[in-house]
């Protein structure tokens, strides 16, 4: 009879197993061995690292700008500065402010079990972020905030979609992190697959549905565990009650913003038949005033590249072919030149299940609306389909309001407005089943990215397990019988 072999402790992750044949490897090795040779970062060393990310963005402000608008053709500076920029500082002063108090072990509740217990916040290890194009600088440093924040290393990879903007983030971040401590991978398709390949301790990945799968799917034959920021298509709903002009305003800034490139800016709107028409002449009056002129205008972004602008085009050229009445909002009735990619804002009425303007994200300024004949059937038409990142309802009855959002689910959701959930840090942010699972920013991206250590300290003359442990007296049946029927 041959000699079992020993197994060993801790199998090999399977990208562990050939580390050669990962590009990106050798980076991991070097963060695992410097937290294994350092320590986890405490947190002063957590704070400083914050404190220095925010001069760094400040100093290299112009500069991700300019690299900004030269990914986009054009970008509006002030887009950029406001949701960009101005973002991560805020969630950097917020966050390094409260670190100290996150990371404190917690003392559960002590009438809903054992005295004793401890809640460890830990850091998880290294965690991979893959960032998205549409806004390629918050959507890396974001998680970025809540990863250090939770004292891991961290490994990046930026999209490729925006080189110039990646190569600054790049830079920017190896002027202050050393390598073992803040890695950034540039490169292309094969770059982030090989990326979402490794095995690290935590993996979050931005980005449309279809590749959120494949990056889950690459994860799940390391066991790491992802936090998934998809998209989808999100409802609006306006109610009989709320003023038409004031809901087209702010159904603009979410659509509007970034030429509605956006993962939560509002996909389509639910509308009572009645009042269809009235909306879309208060949203052509909110276009007008906001965007009077569109080939030249600053405050206009242009549309990432030829794919996504054909992309837009080819939407509308659907519907028109399958009975929607098109409206395209061009206040000036300016011929865009050619080799700008500006899409004037364009309302679309009449559509059916079978456009694939109700069926694909849209990712654009097209704005399906959707005539319904009472609140019920909108909700209903909301609940069918696959679960979106993000609800906007619109009623001035406060009661009503709060039963729909009890009654509906979404990753986030505003009631009369759009889009400014997601700026307040004090608030989780993810999807929900096609649109994401877990959530970050301010605590929740810390706790998203932390190890929930449970431990229990016990005194050396009592234990609760002296009572199930045997030899069991005669009449320990009868006493455990007696708290089943008290706790049941």
């Amino acid at each position: 009879m041959s000699t079992p072999q020993p197994t060993s402790i801790r199998p090999p992750r399977l990208a562990e197993v050939d580390a050669q044949a990962n590009p990106y490897q050798a980076i991991l090795d070097k963060q695992r061995l410097a937290l294994r040779t350092q320590g986890f970062p405490d947190v002063t060393r957590r704070v400083a690292a914050l404190e220095a990310l925010a001069r760094s963005i400040g100093a290299h402000a112009d500069e991700l700008v300019k690299a900004v608008q030269a990914d986009f053709g054009h970008r509006s500076p002030h887009e950029t500065i406001a949701s960009e920029v101005l973002g991560a500082l805020a969630e950097i002063r917020l966050t390094k402010g409260k670190i100290k108090c996150w990371a404190k072990p917690k003392r559960p509740p002590l009438l809903s079990g054992l005295p004793g217990g401890r809640i460890y916040y830990q850091p998880k290890g290294v965690v991979g972020i893959m960032g998205a194009w549409n806004y390629p600088v918050m959507l890396v440093l974001s998680p970025l905030i809540g990863a250090l924040a939770a004292g891991n290393h961290v490994m990046i990879k930026p999209p490729d979609m925006t080189p110039r903007t990646a190569d600054v983030v790049k830079r920017m971040l190896g002027e202050i992190f050393d390598e073992s401590y803040v890695a950034v991978i540039t490169g292309d398709v094969q770059a982030a697959i090989d990326f979402s390949a490794l095995p690290f301790d935590h993996l979050m990945y931005t980005g449309n549905t279809e590749i959120g799968r494949r990056v889950m799917m690459a994860a799940a034959r390391n066991l790491t565990p992802v936090t998934l920021e998809l998209g989808g298509k999100s409802p609006t709903v306006i109610t009989d009650n709320y003023p038409l002009d004031n809901a087209a305003n702010r159904i603009l800034l979410g659509k509007g913003v970034n030429a509605g490139q956006t993962c939560i800016a509002p996909d389509y709107v639910l509308i009572s038949r009645h009042r269809q028409q009235a909306f879309i002449d208060a949203w052509t009056r909110a276009v007008s005033q906001r965007y009077p002129t569109l080939a030249d205008n600053p405050d206009v972004t242009w549309i990432i590249n030829d794919r996504h602008y054909n992309r837009l085009q080819a939407m509308i050229e659907d519907a028109r072919a399958k009975g929607a009445k098109v409206i395209e909002i061009n206040p000036a009735r300016e011929t865009i030149p050619a080799g700008k990619r500006v899409i004037a804002p364009t309302v679309i009425t009449d559509v059916t299940d079978d456009m694939r303007v109700m069926q694909e994200e849209i990712f654009g300024p097209i704005l399906p609306v959707r005539a319904v004949d009472s609140l019920d059937e909108a909700l209903t038409f909301i609940k069918d389909r696959p679960r979106p990142l993000a609800l906007y309802y619109f009623d001035e009855d406060r009661a009503r309001a709060e039963r729909v959002m009890a009654d509906t689910i979404s990753g986030g959701a505003c009631v009369n407005d759009t889009v400014v959930h997601l700026a307040n840090f004090n608030m989780p942010f993810g999807g929900t089943g096609d649109s994401g699972a877990g959530a970050y920013h301010g605590f929740w991206g810390f706790s998203e990215f932390s190890h929930k250590k449970s431990v229990q300290f016990q005194s050396r003359r009592f234990s609760p397990a002296q009572f199930i442990r045997g030899p069991y007296p005669a009449k320990a049946y009868g006493y455990l019988q007696r708290a089943v029927r008290f706790l049941s």
